[in-house]
């Protein structure tokens, strides 16, 4: 007798009537359920496409190519000529500077949030004012700093009328790359104070209950567990930045309309420059050369971000 049947007469002996459960019936439907799910992703994936991979990879495969489509790897190796690596450099250098200052203003902005209800009116204005400032660029934001610091902006003329200090008395510097810094850092810290402001209100209050417990101070509590705990949370949203800064185009194309600082405004005039004929093929070299700064960069975003959910659990 085997154990199947010894289970059936327990069974029978109890006045209960054994369940059979089909072996092999659920299988298939949790098979439809499965291509369901991804087919739902089909709009999305159609989308990213059309719009990102294809042009991506046109914009880039056009750097392999010769103006008469012959194959060459000059425009790729063109991205050493010194002239490009000065703007690239230019580029690190604005995207690393607005990274820090908004990374830092943006947690301190956020430490401050801590203390207010999650609920509360403060925390709904600035919540709502973060999410429309950190989207507020291109031309219209670079217009609003025309308009406030410019040779003639409100801001300016006041501090000649009023102070006797001119801010532009060695040049106009709004229209040259150090301008840039104040206009990327005014979307900077709405972004980090999205980013990272979970980050701070996922610390739990047990961990401050038990340094106080032990003896610890508010010093320790930050240097010791805080700190490390939400230090991939912050260099993260440093990246986060790092990038955004990085990709920008609009709203420095609309400050500096005469040369190429950066390496967006080197991608617009290598195609639309009447000085440098040629060399369109070169815009998608330098494509090329973003993209493999933004995988990195966005690479290393996803790693943190990643270790930063396994406490937040």
């Amino acid at each position: 007798m085997t154990v199947a049947d010894t289970a059936a007469l327990v069974a029978d002996a109890a006045g209960e009537t054994p369940r059979r459960h089909p072996v092999a019936g659920p299988a298939p439907l949790r098979r439809r359920g499965g291509v369901a799910k991804y087919l739902g992703l089909t709009p999305f994936a159609l989308y990213v496409l059309l719009f990102l991979a294809i042009p991506t990879l046109l914009a880039v495969g056009t750097g392999f190519f010769a103006e008469d489509g012959s194959f060459t790897l000059a425009n790729i190796l063109g991205i050493f000529e010194p002239a490009v690596l000065t703007t690239f450099g230019s580029s690190f250098w604005v995207s690393a500077v607005t990274a820090v200052i908004g990374a830092v203003i943006g947690a301190l902005v956020c430490y401050a949030m801590l203390g207010t209800k999650s609920s509360g009116a403060l925390r709904t204005i600035v919540d709502s004012a973060t999410s429309v400032l950190a989207q507020f660029g291109g031309v219209m934001l670079a217009f609003a700093f025309i308009a406030a610091i410019g040779s003639q902006g409100l801001i300016t003329l006041w501090l000649v009328d009023t102070v006797g200090v001119n801010i532009h008395e060695n040049g106009v510097w709004l229209y040259q790359v150090p301008g840039l810094l104040p206009v990327y850092v005014y979307f900077q810290v709405p972004l980090m104070i999205i980013t990272f402001l979970p980050a701070l209100e996922g610390l739990k209050s047990q961990w401050a209950e038990a340094n106080a417990t032990l003896g610890g101070t508010r010093w320790t509590y930050w240097t010791r567990i805080a700190g490390p705990v939400l230090a991939p949370s912050f260099i993260g949203s440093l990246l986060l930045l790092f990038a955004n800064a990085f990709s920008s185009y609009a709203t420095a194309a609309a400050l500096i309309s005469q040369g190429s600082q950066i390496v967006p405004l080197q991608i617009r005039s290598a195609l639309i420059s009447e000085t440098v004929l040629g060399r369109e093929n070169m815009a998608g070299a330098l494509a090329l050369g973003m993209i493999v700064v933004m995988v990195v960069v966005m690479w290393g975003y996803s790693v943190l971000a990643a270790r930063t959910s396994r406490w937040q659990r």
